[in-house]
């Protein structure tokens, strides 16, 4: 059945014209914030009709969903649709049939809306080869969060059934086929990337430069077969996929196969509806959005503009905004598709825009190439070699947020110096970017509009510009650049960029840091009454708490400062989205005895718990309720094991391979520095989450150039890397040190993490602090080896603190019963399962209570997903 939000047709009244939006994705959901925030009256009353049964979210960062990001956390603004009066939210029932004559929708389920104004946002599906055995078990696309979530279940059935690691094939090596083969080696997928051209990425990179992507993914462990046809997929008796011939007669087995071939505009109930459609796919729309018909418009991958039809979201969003615009009575015009793109894959940096290829007629390349570090940089300019036209940046993309909103403009320095890595920083810090320089592509912001939101709207940090323009809020990478163009326009009007940390303290995190450790004050009362105001708010308590942690100041529950914590902080294990909680247990450097695999399996069976290999080299269980949290530790606390701390902004793994022990490559013993550097470092709490890798080899299997804190073996010692991080903008970290011993590590990431804890911003990431530190590595260099500011022995010592005083938070919660009442569902039944409720799980899929249920309420099922009271 399907779902609606509360807003019925009775809300609207008789006269109030209505749009009704078919498709419920990112652009969908852009046109309906678009239309509602600059319509405070309610002009128009919206009804959002999407065939999936969950909220817009952000396909773009699906990938990130492999490295441990939710649904939850991918999901856009539920409020737009949820919370406004005048908008509709029909979620789980496909639109099934236009009736332009009468206006009016009608969905699968019957359900029947009349419209004034028709938008169609029915985006676009995955293709398929149409080769034997594409539908085979074990053959998927990459499309949707339903994909990969049956991709992440399959995997894990799979190699539990073959009782080994999987091999998968990813077939197409465009941005969409990288990714995935990313997101199949974070399942632990040995992952081979099949492209029929002689190229990867070949509509974005020359030959070049998809040579030097070619060595950047297999140095990652990545195999490429390139100008290769799939013929044919072989099934085993079991109808599961086995392998994959191809056209030069060769054949390779697989377990698990990803369709990246392109995607195909969803087109089909326009062709229905006797709209214009090209050949090709798409509905063809004029410079308005404006299909043939004058009363239905089309946005995003659906519509076909200049006989085009391109599957990204930033041409989508321009669109969603001249269709409101246009709604509203105003003229607008769509400016024609921006091309450029960033691939979004940790340790892989790679982007390409404007004219890549120079077939603007005299066009000029500058080439900078460094094939021993993977780096390609080529900039095209016209014939004066004055106006900067597109560019490539393949191992090294850090200008790309600088380079391209200059496109169609004067570079302003020698475009060498965009190149070079030694001129790159000073070249993009004089830069100065002309009003109409596109910024932020998601939201189609200009500098200029960025500039009048600091001078004519009074906005005085980024977050109010954010808020202003919207610049940075869909993927965020362009961030960095909206800080420095803030900074600058404050700068001449003779402000400063505001670096409080909330409307209750004027101070930043770093100022607020010392001001906690020099006053020696332990509670948020006493710090909110001397050194801010009001009483706080969901931004400066959990950093607060955060700052009392890691100076040592007690267990995260004690007295005041509990109520200061997150969700997750609160109950010591992460909230999942159908309210129940997840487990994980240390496993300091992936090693475990057997005793401890028993005792894991053991728990997670008779508490129903689903378990996952986590890429952290960690056994993560899923489903408890929140009274089971203390049984569950206590188990796991008794067999020797103690917080993983996965649910909080602090040490999260030290991922490791085998190094000299096991491995006939390995020249250190990478598990025992992993499992020194994690017993080292675990509770220690900073401003965001800290990953640290240690490879036993320059093969680099345990992907430390992707963490916060990389370590590589060498036969001359440890080599260290700083700044690597996933998420939504990945960073591949940069080399620090060589040739340390193991003193010498351990005094450098103490050092580095101390001051990192001291001295970052609020959720920042270990790359950004350091990119906008003052001098960038090099300071921090002189920071930790020379001790330039002359507080070397201040970090050591405070590290050391931390060491000799930290505490398992879950055992010493289970030693004070006043924790413990933190852990009851109810007063009434503080440790067994009320009666009245029924309990039922479907894998995380939430359903309604069944009658058998109502009238048997004991049917308990661990993993709980609802409970519904008699």
């Amino acid at each position: 059945m399907p779902r609606t939000s509360k807003r019925t047709d009775a809300a609207a009244s008789a006269s109030d014209p209505h749009v009704v939006v078919v498709g419920a994705g990112m652009v969908a959901h852009r046109f309906v914030e678009s239309l509602r925030s600059r319509d405070p009256e309610g002009a128009w009353h919206v009804t959002v009709i999407g065939e999936e049964d969950r909220h817009p979210y952000d396909r773009v960062g699906l990938t990130s969903f492999f490295g441990g990001a939710s649904a939850d956390d991918l999901t856009l603004e539920r409020s737009i649709l949820d919370d406004d009066d005048r908008v509709r939210f029909v979620r789980g029932d496909a639109v099934a049939r236009i009736d332009r004559h009468a206006r009016r929708v009608t969905t699968e389920s019957g359900l029947s809306v009349g419209w004034d104004a028709l938008v169609l946002a029915t985006g676009s599906y995955a293709a398929r080869l149409t080769v034997d055995g594409f539908d085979l078990t074990g053959c998927f696309v990459y499309r949707t969060l339903e994909d990969v979530e049956r991709i992440r279940a399959f995997v894990d059935k799979r190699s539990a059934e073959l009782g080994r690691p999987l091999h998968g094939t990813v077939i197409g090596g465009g941005l969409l086929g990288l990714e995935a083969a990313g997101a199949m080696q974070g399942l632990d997928v040995a992952c081979t990337v099949v492209q029929s051209s002689d190229k990867l990425m070949s509509a974005q990179l020359d030959e070049r430069g998809a040579d030097s992507l070619r060595r950047l993914i297999e140095a990652r462990g990545i195999a490429v077969r390139t100008g290769s046809v799939t013929t044919r997929l072989d099934p085993d008796v079991r109808g599961n996929v086995r392998g994959l011939e191809f056209r030069e007669g060769d054949y390779a087995e697989t377990d698990v196969v990803i369709f990246t071939v392109g995607v195909r505009p969803r087109d089909q109930l326009a062709r229905a509806s006797d709209l214009n459609v090209h050949p090709r796919g798409g509905v063809i729309i004029d410079a308005q959005c404006t299909t043939s018909d004058p009363r239905i418009l089309a946005i995003g991958e659906v519509a076909n503009y200049d006989g085009r039809a391109v599957g990204l979201v930033a041409p989508g969003y321009a669109m969603a905004e001249v269709a409101a615009t246009r709604l509203l009575g105003s003229p607008a015009s769509f400016p024609g598709y921006d091309d450029s793109t960033k691939l979004k894959l940790n340790g892989v940096d790679v982007a390409s825009f404007g004219d890549a290829f120079a077939q603007t007629p005299g066009a000029l390349d500058v080439v900078y190439a460094d094939p021993v570090a993977g780096v390609y940089k080529k900039l095209v300019l016209s014939d004066d070699a004055q106006t900067l036209l597109g560019g490539i940046l393949v191992g090294d993309a850090s200008a790309y947020g600088m380079l391209r909103p200059l496109l169609g403009g004067p570079l302003g320095a020698d475009p060498a110096a965009y190149l070079m890595p030694e001129g790159a920083g000073d070249a993009l810090a004089n830069a100065e970017l002309p009003d109409e320089a596109l910024v932020c592509s998601c939201n189609s912001v200009t500098a200029g509009t960025i500039r009048c939101a600091v001078t004519d709207d009074g906005c005085t940090d980024v977050a109010g510009v954010k808020a202003c323009t919207r610049a940075g809020a869909a993927c965020g990478s362009c961030l960095p650049l909206v800080k420095k163009l803030v900074g600058a326009e404050l700068a001449r009007t003779g402000a400063s960029l505001s670096t409080a940390l909330c409307e209750h303290f004027t101070h930043s995190r770093a100022q607020l840091f010392d001001a906690v450790r020099v006053s020696g004050l332990r509670t948020f009362s006493a710090i909110i009454e001397r050194f801010g105001t009001g009483r706080g708010c969901d931004i400066c308590k959990p950093v607060l708490a955060s700052i009392l942690s890691s100076l040592g100041h007690g267990h995260v529950l004690d007295g005041e400062n509990a109520t200061l914590q997150d969700t997750n902080d609160h109950v010591m294990a992460n909230i999942q989205k159908d309210g129940s909680y997840s487990v994980v247990p240390r496993i300091a450097g992936g090693e475990i005895t057997p005793e401890g695999l028993l005792v894991i399996g053991q728990v997670a069976k008779d508490y129903g718990l689903y378990t996952k290999i986590t890429g952290g080299q960690r056994i993560d269980m899923f489903g408890a309720r929140l009274e089971q949290l203390p049984e569950i530790w206590k188990r796991l606390v008794d067999a020797g094991f103690e917080s993983g701390h996965a649910y909080g902004k602090s040490l999260r793994t030290v991922k490791s391979c085998v190094g000299s022990t096991w491995c006939r490559y390995g020249v250190q013993d990478s598990v025992g520095m992993a499992v020194q550097l994690e017993l080292r470092y675990r509770g220690l709490r900073s401003p965001h989450k800290i990953k640290l890798g240690v490879s036993g080899c320059a093969r680099e299997c345990a992907e430390a150039r992707g963490k916060d804190v990389g370590v590589i073996a060498t036969e001359a010692g440890w080599n260290m890397y700083v700044g690597g991080n996933g998420g939504f903008t990945p960073r591949h970290a940069v080399l620090f040190a060589e040739g340390l011993d193991d003193a010498g590590l351990l005094r450098a990431i103490d050092r580095f993490l101390m001051y990192y804890i001291r001295t970052a911003d609020r959720l920042q990431r270990t790359a950004p602090w350091f990119e906008e530190m003052e001098g960038g590595v090099e300071a921090l260099r002189a920071v930790v080896f020379d001790d330039s500011l002359g507080i070397a022995d201040d970090l050591d010592a405070a590290m050391a603190q931390h060491v000799e005083n930290y505490e398992d938070e879950w055992k010493a919660t289970l030693q004070d019963p006043e924790k413990l009442r933190r852990f009851a569902s109810f007063v009434n039944a503080p440790t067994t399962p009320d009666p009245s409720l029924a309990y039922t799980s479907e894998r995380g899929q939430v359903r309604p209570v069944t009658a058998e249920e109502r009238q048997n309420p004991r049917v308990l099922i661990a993993g709980t997903t609802l409970a519904v009271r008699r």
